[in-house]
């Protein structure tokens, strides 16, 4: 567009003001976080998914890790397929700045865990009080415990349904998540805070099969 921006990739960005920019077409990326939380549902609820218009070099971390809890992968362009395995199995992760596994990222993949076959144990390196949904999840039958930045999660077999408060953007899309998964109806409040960061999140999910409703 013309501007005079020097410094990316380091502490400082300097900005040297011009009298015009011109115009320029620009397509938006992809959303990552939305990218790798379509992939979480399809694996916590044992089904297949095949997310379009992705970047998948951008969730990388998230990609490997659902390799590891033994999920199928087929990575072609823009495109990712998932087919989940009878049963997750359970990952440590690491929160970490980009291109490490991305701290929005967190709550939906400890989500996913709680239904894995084994412990997992999760560490948020970048943010405090970034566990209050998981009181929620227990809930619903999760077994988490919390000390300092680790969560330890203890993989059950069934969740349950029930009616949860969203506290963030990405807790309340993991209770949703996690309410596809639960045996019974699951009612989540405060669904503000999700439907400002997912387009059309009922009307997707609806695409997939999932009987869910807006009130």
């Amino acid at each position: 567009m013309g501007a005079k921006i020097k410094g990316a990739g380091t502490d400082i960005i300097e900005i040297q003001g011009v009298k015009n920019l011109k115009d320029v077409s620009y397509n938006i990326m992809p959303d990552r976080i939305e990218t790798g939380t379509f992939l979480c549902m399809a694996a916590m609820t044992g089904g297949e998914i095949l997310v379009k218009e992705a970047k998948p070099d951008h969730i990388t971390p998230v990609l490997n890790k659902l390799e590891e809890t033994g999920c199928k992968l087929k990575v072609e362009n823009n495109e990712i397929q998932l087919q989940a395995p009878k049963r997750l199995k359970a990952v440590d992760i690491k929160t970490m700045p980009y291109p490490g596994f991305p701290t929005d990222m967190q709550s939906i993949f400890s989500t996913t865990l709680t239904l894995a076959k084994g412990t997992s144990m999760i560490v948020e390196n970048l943010f405090e009080n970034r566990y209050k949904y998981t009181q929620e999840l227990i809930r619903m039958g999760a077994k988490i415990s919390i000390e300092g930045k680790t969560a330890v999660i203890k993989g059950v077999r069934k969740l349950y349904g029930a009616n949860v408060k969203a506290t963030d953007l990405r807790g309340g899309a993991a209770l949703v998540m996690a309410g596809m998964a639960a045996k019974g109806d699951t009612r989540v409040e405060n669904i503000e805070y999700i439907l400002r960061g997912y387009e059309g999140f009922d009307r997707k999910l609806k695409g997939l099969g999932v009987d869910i409703r807006v009130l």
